[in-house]
């Protein structure tokens, strides 16, 4: 029996159709989690190898219930990304018409990706969040609501019809997904790297922030998600999820999470891995001094001066 992948499911999702661009999901079984973090408990109780997940999109940024479960809970660690393109459909019942249309759905993701077009199109209607688009492409076959924003290709797959495709009120939207599973070694670096850690602080005081940054800075490392969330533990407490460009192996990205251990209240890794962007963006030139010849080189002087050779 082959090992299996959890995803957000229903059967349907556009994390189902990321989750399929990966070589790998080919060789394993694909098993459809009604939640997020249903399909991250997995892996935790071992009933699946990894679970692909969406953890950010390019128009509200993070996806706080995916960031909120690796913040939490026993760790997991990222190892692969995936960036899909999206555009929505309206999903309706064969026969219905815009004029009938007095709820929709969808997962709440997808509500700051739509609104405008809502607010033209469909003024009066309202709006009622599912657990994924698929799952209110599911509801909408049910019969209740009346109409759900979902990729089309999900309209075959629950009997309905695209009143209205190419919908999206940003131009270029994309949703990130993840490939997560439990903590081991990390893949080996590519050159076209991403680490992603939570950092808590150990208190709240002026300059906390950007004394948490500046480990990045000061070794010319960019930030590419920064993004705070509640601890639990009271108003004003947070923690911080970054993305940062590099691996763990390269000294400069080493040497900022050991200054973030020294100074932080705790620091959770969640992976070194390949950037999925790196066909958009290409790789960012390293700061001048921030490769690791560069700190080798430091680290001999260093030694040098200690044994009195200069």
């Amino acid at each position: 029996m082959p090992a299996s992948y959890a995803y957000l499911g229903p059967e349907g999702t556009f994390t189902e159709v990321a989750l399929r661009t990966l070589p790998e999901a080919a060789t394993r079984e694909l098993i459809p989690y009604v939640s997020v973090q249903s399909a991250l408990d997995a892996v935790r109780t071992g009933e699946a190898e990894a679970a692909f997940v969406p953890i950010e999109n390019s128009v509200e940024g993070g996806i706080t219930t995916t960031l909120d479960e690796l913040v939490a809970g026993a760790p997991l660690m990222i190892y692969r990304e995936v960036l899909l393109s999206i555009t929505f459909a309206l999903l309706v019942r064969p026969g219905t018409k815009i004029s009938d249309i007095k709820t929709v759905s969808a997962h709440p993701a997808a509500q700051p990706q739509v609104r405008n077009w809502m607010k033209a199109n469909l003024p009066d209607a309202l709006w009622e969040s599912a657990a994924s688009n698929a799952d209110a492409a599911r509801l909408v076959q049910e019969g209740r609501y009346d109409a759900a924003f979902a990729g089309e290709f999900a309209a075959a797959r629950y009997g309905l019809e695209a009143l209205e495709t190419e919908i999206h009120d940003a131009e270029n939207a994309q949703t990130r997904f993840v490939l997560v599973g439990k903590p081991a070694r990390p893949a080996a670096p590519t050159g076209a790297d991403k680490t992603s850690v939570v950092i808590w602080q150990r208190d709240d005081h002026p300059g906390g922030l950007r004394d948490l940054l500046g480990e990045f800075a000061t070794r010319g490392i960019n930030l590419m998600l920064l993004q705070s969330r509640p601890t639990g533990a009271g108003i004003g407490n947070y923690c911080f999820c970054v993305d940062a460009e590099g691996h763990i192996s390269d000294r400069r990205v080493a040497e900022a999470l050991m200054g973030l251990k020294r100074i932080s209240l705790q620091v959770r890794f969640l992976g070194s891995y390949p950037r999925a962007d790196v066909g958009v963006d290409g790789v960012r030139p390293l700061f001048p001094g921030t490769s690791d010849e560069d700190f080798l080189s430091a680290a001999d002087w260093v030694a040098h001066c200690q044994d009195g050779r200069f």
